[in-house]
């Protein structure tokens, strides 16, 4: 997978993802990250890429030129079928563990990165990138919501995680939330570990997991649990045709 980051603030983007799994996965080449400056385009002595906005308004805003021109020039060097290019910002739709597993299968993700009050209209209009919001707030820029889908999608990549099972059981998988872990001291601060994750048996074990997971995501995230709920609906529809089908 390859990273590409437009933005005004690259040291933001590489000092950040040089740690934890996403550093591993940069020293062990699974994934590639470039952060491009936007500011090495600005045509003018000073580089300043922000002006006031027409019409009024509060802050300033990025300049159409730096950014179409950043653009320009990374796009001679990436190029390819599998290229996607996402505009942080609060008119997209919202990131989520879907959009993540759909976005590991591209070869080249470009992130747009606006700043100020965001960036003149005909940037976005010359570049056609895919709007994708974080959540209904309001942020400085768009370098954390980049650095944030980046870890998330670089987790699902073949051999990023220790295990292979390490990214599909966790949250938000199958509609679900994870279920609680623990371990060593089995005891602490009168606090014991469930004697189930002790006893070996790896049958009662999954299905202690299970019912965790799906009681904890009836009480913590109830319109995750009515997903849940539909789309196991729909499992067993499809089964029970299957079932039909067969007998006939």
């Amino acid at each position: 997978m390859n990273y590409y980051v437009m933005t005004l603030f690259p040291e933001m983007i590489d000092s950040t993802l040089s740690h934890s799994i996403t550093g591993r996965a940069l020293e062990k080449e699974l994934i590639h990250l470039e952060s491009i400056n936007i500011r090495d385009y600005a045509q003018n002595k000073s580089r300043h890429v922000d002006d006031y906005i027409y019409g009024g308004g509060s802050g300033m805003l990025m300049q159409v030129e730096p950014v179409w021109l950043c653009y320009k020039d990374l796009m001679t060097r990436v190029s390819g079928e599998k290229t996607r290019v996402l505009y942080m910002s609060p008119l997209g739709k919202t990131f989520d563990q879907k959009m993540a597993e759909d976005l590991s299968k591209s070869e080249n993700l470009v992130f747009l990165c606006g700043h100020y009050e965001g960036i003149d209209e005909r940037a976005i209009e010359l570049i056609n990138p895919e709007p994708v919001s974080i959540g209904d707030f309001v942020l400085t820029g768009g370098e954390l919501p980049a650095i944030m889908m980046i870890d998330a999608i670089t987790r699902l990549l073949p051999d990023v995680l220790g295990s292979d099972d390490s990214a599909v059981y966790e949250s938000f998988y199958q509609n679900l939330l994870e279920y609680p872990q623990y371990t060593r001291p089995p005891e602490y601060e009168g606090l014991k570990v469930p004697e189930v994750l002790l006893s070996g048996n790896h049958k009662l074990i999954n299905e202690w997991r299970r019912d965790q997971s799906i009681k904890r995501t009836k009480e913590l995230r109830p319109d995750m649990y009515e997903r849940f709920l539909t789309q196991n609906d729909i499992c067993d529809k499809i089964e029970n045709v299957v079932n039909e089908e067969i007998e006939r």
